[in-house]
């Protein structure tokens, strides 16, 4: 204890300059563990959510039957909104081959191409909206990691100019009068390397997580199209 409070007594013992390097690294590292602990739990439940909506979504009968099953599941809205999205685009589809089968022109361009196509975009567009979601919060830790060693070496570079004038304006020029403060002020490194080791590992680990499942989304997603178009695309006679 008396250690630790030395070490946070160095960090904050000086001007307004180091105190603020001081704070800042502080702050980025009080932000960093809470969007890991915060994406742990988020990952760890949207995993299972995302194995159980899918298997209710394929043991559903139907589709009018599937929403509902998967939106008891899908407490972070990650699967469900794909099939909503699929589902109102198929009914636009509908609409429009029978406008068109009666001779009347497309509303839009979004009702232009086939089924497939369209579907393919809606699809897309759901799918990016649920990847960020799971990808929130990583520019943070990239951040953190990528800039928080050379804030902590602002602090000591800082921390060794004042330092050294002090000791010059003193007059006595030995050892010990040069360690102490200079020590003191290394520590602003150790602390932006402290803020930045987990930070980087966080962002790596829950990266791939991330990764992982985002290619299970996007393989619902695609099975999802393949299974709603290709009834459609069947030719009238």
């Amino acid at each position: 204890m008396s250690a630790d409070t030395n070490i946070l007594g160095a960090m904050f013992q000086g001007d307004a300059v180091h105190n603020t390097v001081a704070g800042l690294l502080l702050l980025m590292s009080v932000a960093s563990w809470v969007v890991i602990v915060w994406k742990t739990w988020l990952l760890q439940r949207a995993v299972g959510d995302t194995q159980r909506t899918t298997a209710a979504f394929w043991q559903a009968r139907s589709m009018a039957d599937a929403l509902p099953a998967m939106q008891a599941f899908d407490r972070e809205a990650l699967v469900w909104p794909m099939v909503r999205a699929a589902q109102t685009q198929l009914f636009a589809s509908q609409l429009g081959l029978a406008q068109r089968t009666e001779g009347s022109k497309i509303a839009s361009l979004g009702g232009a191409g086939d089924v497939s196509q369209q579907l393919t975009r809606v699809l897309r567009d759901a799918l990016h909206a649920s990847v960020h979601k799971l990808q929130s919060g990583q520019v943070l830790l990239a951040t953190v990691g990528a800039i928080a060693p050379f804030v902590g070496l602002l602090g000591t570079v800082w921390g060794i100019y004042h330092a050294l004038t002090t000791i010059a304006s003193a007059g006595q020029v030995n050892i010990a009068t040069v360690a102490g403060p200079v020590g003191e002020a290394l520590i602003m490194t150790a602390a932006g390397l402290a803020v930045a080791i987990p930070a980087v590992l966080g962002y790596n680990i829950l990266g791939r997580s991330v990764g992982r499942m985002e290619a299970d989304l996007e393989g619902f997603a695609r099975d999802l199209r393949a299974l709603l178009s290709q009834p459609l695309e069947t030719p009238a006679p």
